[in-house]
């Protein structure tokens, strides 16, 4: 659901979001192309908290034994 939302851009930035949405082809308006910007950076962010939380476990003596010894639970043959 879009929602509409009224913001505040220096002139500079506004010039350049436009040419980039004329541009843009299917979302050839400035929302679209802020829209898509917008997501393609909370993507990236995103990752990059995965990442660090995937990092901190892999860091974590006591994550990393309890991990073992699951491994050992699943892979001993009970159904």
């Amino acid at each position: 659901m879009a929602k509409k939302v009224t913001i505040t851009l220096d002139e500079d930035i506004l010039a350049f979001v436009d040419k980039r949405a004329a541009s843009n082809g299917e979302t050839a308006n400035r929302s679209g192309y802020i829209n898509d910007v917008l997501s393609q950076h909370r993507r990236k962010v995103l990752e990059a908290e995965m990442i660090a939380a995937l990092t901190e476990d892999a860091n974590d003596p006591e994550y990393q034994e309890e991990i073992a010894l699951w491994d050992c639970v699943v892979g001993d043959g009970i159904e």
